[in-house]
């Protein structure tokens, strides 16, 4: 894993601008071209968009230690060019600020790594395969994992569903000694075989917990489909089962999960990862990596599964920004109000279409997370809660404005609503209001498109889904990302999405929404930074910020919509480093 500069490193901003300032003062009472310092790296012959308005576009950077010192000419730059500087010849290709994935699991990116990747299940069928060919390779009792599966994608769909998803007797049988437990793709649902509800001791009897559900068919028996906190039930089955590893296994295990999560991360120009979030002895986790130079990427920590007496009593200690020569941040707390729509657990002010005994479920009460908020805004924490459902979002809204009014001292705190997918349109302006960050998701538009309107009507969804236009209009910042490993960690397809709302299928899903290319360049980079409290040291490419830059080799800005799937990137560069190369193959 990459080991960083020791921390007083950080101190080369101020040493190289001062040497800069020198040598140019020299070079003018010396009556000559002003001459530059000599820098660690160089960006020469590219189109660099900078999202920075004061210098919106350029052609070359010139980076000395984790600082970019120079943002001009090919001509100008080549000036910083010593017998010791890397340099990069673009040959014409966009240069952008590195992307920062604006909501997404850091460590559950690294553990999707290693268990099925059931986004590649074209029908109920091929689950069934891959899970009974994971059986032939697995020692009897040992639990069998897999992510990514959804109902809505399968073609044709299974014969026998309830709610759409199958019954697990298939499943069953082709492991009838291996419990099994596959994770929808929104992470709100999840599916078992008989197994691994006789390990957890689900039965028809089993009561329904508070925020979830235990599917099940008409004669009251258990479907395997376990929706929202009900996955709970099993995952504690399965951890249960894990309980005598040891602290060194446990360890290495995380240890890998943060290898592979950096590794995704930086091959797709992701310099920046706000995680959503974690608990206090996985911070503890991280920020050992952090003050030993090993974690890969930088970290925005959200405080998640904590109860508001812990929370109330620990935050102060927790609050970290910038530990690690920049490497991790805490000072946010995640908060999840309602489940998915995908699952039907999003919290709606009206019934489903397709489900019309259901509004959804409540998560996490509105009292406690008002709680939280209360705790937040005493300790200086921001608040990041989920919702997706347009009665969550309303709700959330309401905590907030409550909160606010009680503390009008309190200002600048940048609270936001995660997803923020459907809203009553009454409620879009509050955000601009407010001043509450949309934290969104653009391919999720395009993911879930194709489905939607059958799950809250034709109209609802034309007024309320991935309001994006409108939310920009009325004045709210909106971030991007991909609520990774909900998607793929791929910024160029939710780019894509966010200016084309294009589907699979060609269609456009209320295209009248969509983000122009500059304001989703933005949206996943300057307002990630602004989200973050990080706006003066990242999110542009600005001289005197960190040196975190991507390489496309195709420009995004200016070619045919249909052409930015196509854009690669080929190099990542964190803290004035390359970590990512693209490689003769990958192109």
């Amino acid at each position: 894993m990459r080991r960083l500069a020791e921390p007083d490193q950080r101190a080369t901003r101020g040493a190289w601008a001062a040497t800069v300032a020198c040598a140019l003062l020299l070079a003018i009472a010396a009556g000559c071209r002003p001459a530059a310092a000599p820098v660690d790296l160089v960006l020469l012959n590219g189109r660099v968009v900078t999202v920075d308005a004061e210098v919106p576009e350029a052609e070359a950077v010139a980076m000395a230690g984790d600082t970019i010192v120079a943002v001009g000419s090919t001509s100008e730059i080549q000036r910083y060019v010593g017998p010791n500087t890397e340099v990069l010849d673009l040959e014409g290709q966009l240069a952008i600020p590195g992307f920062i994935e604006g909501h997404g699991h850091f460590l559950n990116l690294g553990r999707s790594k290693m268990i099925l990747d059931l986004t590649t299940a074209r029908t109920w069928d091929d689950i069934v395969a891959m899970v009974a060919d994971a059986a032939s390779r697995t020692p009897p009792g040992e639990w069998i994992q897999g992510r990514g599966w959804h109902q809505e994608k399968w073609d044709p769909p299974p014969a026998v569903t309830v709610d759409g998803v199958p019954l697990h007797h298939d499943l069953s049988r082709v492991t009838p000694n291996h419990p099994v437990f596959l994770t929808h793709a929104s992470g709100h649902a999840g599916f078992v075989n008989a197994k691994a509800m006789e390990v957890a001791r689900v039965t028809r009897r089993t009561a329904n917990p508070p925020g979830g559900e235990i599917v099940k068919d008409e004669r009251g028996e258990p479907t395997g489909l376990m929706r929202e906190t009900a996955q709970r039930l099993v995952s504690a089955a399965m951890e249960a089962a894990t309980a005598g590893r040891s602290p060194e296994d446990i360890r290495s295990e995380m240890h890998r999960q943060v290898e592979l999560a950096g590794e995704e991360a930086l091959a797709n120009g992701v310099t920046t990862f706000h995680d959503a979030g974690s608990n206090f002895a996985t911070i503890d986790f991280l920020r050992g990596l952090a003050e030993a130079g090993e974690l890969p990427l930088r970290l925005y920590v959200m405080v998640r599964r904590e109860s508001n007496e812990v929370m109330a009593e620990k935050l102060p200690q927790y609050r970290m920004i910038g530990a690690g020569n920049g490497f991790l941040t805490v000072r946010a707390i995640k908060r999840q109000i309602d489940g998915a729509l995908g699952s039907h657990g999003a919290w709606l002010l009206e019934p489903y279409v397709d489900l019309p005994t259901s509004s959804g479920l409540t998560l996490e009460t509105v009292e406690d997370i008002r709680r939280t908020a209360e705790i937040a805004i005493q300790n200086g924490f921001q608040v990041n809660t989920h919702a997706i459902g347009d009665r969550g979002n309303r709700e959330v809204l309401d905590i907030y404005e409550q909160v606010f009014r009680a503390n009008p001292d309190k200002t600048d705190v940048r609270w936001r609503i995660e997803h923020a997918q459907h809203l009553h349109p009454a409620d879009i302006p509050r955000f601009g209001q407010l001043g509450v960050i949309a934290s969104m998701q653009g391919v999720h538009c395009t993911s879930d498109g194709p489905w939607v309107p059958e799950r809250i009507g034709e109209e609802r969804a034309r007024t309320g889904a991935y309001m994006w236009r409108s939310l920009i209009d009325a004045g709210a910042v909106v971030t991007n990302g991909t609520d990774v490993p909900v998607e793929k960690i791929n910024p160029i397809a939710s780019f894509h999405a966010s200016v084309t709302r294009r589907l699979a299928d060609g269609r456009q899903f209320f295209p009248e929404q969509r983000m122009t290319r500059e304001e989703a360049l933005r949206s996943y980079t300057i307002n990630n930074a602004y989200a973050a409290f990080e706006e003066d040291v990242k999110g542009s490419i600005t001289r005197g910020k960190l040196a975190d830059i991507v390489v496309l080799s195709r420009d995004i800005m200016t070619v045919p919509e249909d052409e930015i799937p196509t854009a690669q990137v080929v190099y990542t560069i964190l803290g004035g480093e390359v970590l990512y190369r693209r490689t003769a193959m990958a192109q």
